[in-house]
């Protein structure tokens, strides 16, 4: 009797949960190893900003209780960190010094907030939002009507923005160039696009970069954000959201090519033998572009696992967006973009 095939899924967001119960109903004998830095199982970090509505339980947020996973046949690793993959051993190396082997690898490790050089060295200042426990630090930092000074904005950004304001908070918004990453937008739409979020009741300021965050001052708010002309900014909490940089690090020796992310063919299948990639971290071939492109939005995210599930099992399938990354005003003025659309 044959061996059953060994899938090892790193990330366990939308791509990689997706990809996990794909696997498990299309080679109901495999192995699968669903790999997480998280301690949490898979949860939508689309639902993140419902914390402010008073989501605190983050059995709440996920679409499967833990005991399934054992129901599934699925692994799940939690708390583990991948340093290393090596391609020719088809094998993925743990921090804990841990080795395991796969027959298929899908590489759904998304990415980590990008901070602008000039701002790196006041990390210790600022708040993330990429997790459940990092989200539930900044509901603690934030006393009620308190101020979010928010750097950049992108789409995952200006989803919280909406939900600050709609709940009694307030928002001071630095605009950079990654405000509303990752759609590209010319400036008569980013000019409407910022009198939208004035009139939710954004502060914004967007005339000056932002070039240090320091503690406040005694008896002010905790941060203050300095702009290159001198302006200071106060609040209670600092957030950076100037879109993401792939993580692939751990994928520097497994014998693939990499650009800003793996680089994939519109299978999602990777340079390297029996690797695939999904999500945030992958940049796919376009024929109609004759360019490498990064796909984001849950949507597109979700239906990368799947279809590269499907592919490591016989299909031979190729990646379409189901959206082309828009993002627009309604008649009532609001901000639209499929960016968000679930």
């Amino acid at each position: 009797m044959p061996t059953p095939r060994h899938h090892v899924i790193i990330g366990s967001g939308s791509a990689g949960f997706g990809a996990a119960t794909t696997l498990r109903a299309r080679d109901p004998d495999c192995r699968i190893s669903l790999v997480t830095l998280s301690s949490l199982p898979f949860y939508n970090r689309y639902d993140l900003p419902d914390i402010f509505r008073g989501r605190h339980d983050w059995r709440d947020l996920l679409p499967i209780m833990p005991a399934m996973y054992d129901e599934l046949g699925i692994t799940l690793r939690r708390n583990s960190r991948v340093v290393d993959v090596n391609g020719t051993a088809q094998s993925v190396e743990f921090a804990h010094r841990e080795t395991l082997h796969y027959d298929s690898l899908l590489v759904c490790a998304g990415g980590r907030g990008y901070l602008p050089e000039i701002l790196s060295d006041y990390r210790p200042l600022m708040h993330n939002f990429a997790s459940f426990e990092a989200a539930m630090e900044v509901h603690t930092a934030l006393p009620k009507g308190g101020t979010v000074i928010m750097l950049g904005g992108d789409m995952l950004g200006l989803d919280l923005a909406f939900t600050l304001l709609d709940t009694g908070y307030k928002v001071a918004l630095v605009t950079t160039p990654q405000t509303f990453w990752p759609h590209r937008v010319d400036d008569q739409l980013r000019g409407k696009l910022v009198a939208a979020l004035e009139a939710k009741g954004a502060r914004v300021h967007g005339d000056s970069a932002p070039v240090a965050v320091e503690e406040g001052l005694p008896g002010a708010p905790a941060r203050r954000v300095i702009l290159q002309d001198g302006t200071e900014i106060s609040g209670d909490v600092v957030m950076p959201f100037c879109g993401l940089v792939p993580a692939v690090e751990f994928m520097l020796s497994a014998g693939v090519d990499i650009e800003r992310g793996l680089l994939v063919r519109p299978d999602l299948r990777t340079t390297g033998e029996n690797i695939w990639a999904a999500g945030d971290v992958c940049q796919i071939w376009s024929d109609s572009d004759k360019e490498y492109r990064f796909y984001h939005g849950w949507r597109n995210v979700r239906e990368m696992g799947e279809l590269a599930a499907r592919n490591m099992t016989g299909s031979d399938e190729e990646f379409v967006a189901e959206d082309d990354g828009r993002i627009w005003l309604d008649k009532g003025s609001n901000i639209c973009s499929t960016f968000w659309e679930h």
